[in-house]
């Protein structure tokens, strides 16, 4: 499905650097900045989307999200746009929201597997490790070789006790990245709680 304003990785990079002349003084230059594109546009929801993401550089969960929602009120089916609110959202502590966002992100684009493994974390924050690994298997059958997702899976297994399991997935990680220290780290953890 298309992705309707930028893909993650656009939104990212292009944040970061979009107002070249905002980055040497800050996140407050570029709200600024944003905030006057928004007096020229305010049908632009890129506008909205950008002034966001720095306000979640900042913490600021709540204009972030303000942002985000006004971006949706003008594109209502950018499957993005709830993902980094449902990202928002789930930094702030708010689970059920930012799993409704993320929900609303794979109803609009179900191949986004970011989306399912994002919604796993929150359900494994509200301490519903089941449904967190359902999503995750989501992801890693939609990306294979997605480290993080086999990474994520890993802790979830753990917390369940089921170390052998978690020991796989973080083998896999080590298959996919040989260099990944935190797969080691925890293949080692995982063995002394196994008892050898």
């Amino acid at each position: 499905m298309k992705r309707p304003i930028l893909s993650l990785c656009a939104l990212v990079l292009l944040a970061a650097n979009v107002c070249l002349s905002c980055a040497s003084t800050g996140n407050n230059s570029a709200i600024a900045h944003y905030t006057q594109e928004i007096r020229l546009k305010p049908n632009d929801p890129e506008a909205y989307v950008y002034r966001g993401y720095e306000y979640y550089k900042k913490r600021d969960y709540d204009r972030a999200i303000a942002d985000y929602t006004r971006a949706l009120q003008i594109t209502p089916n950018d499957a993005i746009v709830y993902f980094v609110r449902g990202t928002a959202y789930h930094d702030k502590g708010d689970y059920d929201r930012a799993i409704a966002d993320y929900t609303q992100t794979i109803r609009l684009d179900p191949s986004y597997a970011d989306a399912y493994i994002e919604r796993g974390n929150a359900y494994a924050d509200k301490g519903d490790f089941d449904r967190a690994i359902a999503d995750i298997t989501q992801a890693i059958r939609l990306e294979p070789n997605k480290a993080d997702a086999y990474m994520s899976r890993g802790y979830k297994y753990a917390v369940k006790g089921d170390f052998d399991r978690a020991i796989a997935d973080w083998e896999t990680v080590l298959r996919i990245e040989p260099a990944n220290a935190n797969a080691r780290r925890e293949i080692a953890r995982a063995r002394q709680q196994r008892g050898y």
